[in-house]
């Protein structure tokens, strides 16, 4: 249960980001929860990859870097899936900034974490 309201929060903040943010698309909440459940297995098998084979450069940036791979997922998930457009890698920055700190208050606020 807990899970299937994650998914759904994940899908609403994709929702709100696809709202503020001029250069993301979503076609509706169902597209929404295809592209929350693919952002969430490519952040849990193909991030941590990316992350280790670029840990000389993260190190450099002070953890900088991470951002430019979130972004980078962010991009690579909008241009995979229909009905969910990211036009640009700045947009893909700014989404992918902006959804990590929709979920992270989402989940802050409704989610019991006991």
């Amino acid at each position: 249960m807990k899970l299937l309201l994650i998914w759904v929060l994940n899908a609403l903040a994709l929702l709100a980001v696809a709202y503020l943010v001029p250069g993301i698309h979503v076609a509706g909440f169902t597209a929404a929860l295809v592209a929350a459940l693919v952002m969430g297995l490519v952040n849990m098998l193909i991030k941590p990859i990316l992350v280790l084979l670029t840990l000389p450069i993260t190190v450099l940036t002070l953890g900088l870097f991470i951002l430019v791979i979130n972004g980078l997922l962010f991009y690579a998930v909008g241009s995979w899936l229909e009905g969910f457009k990211v036009e640009t890698f700045l947009a893909g920055m700014i989404g992918a900034l902006l959804y990590s700190l929709f979920t992270w208050v989402l989940s802050a606020l409704l989610i019991d974490n006991k």
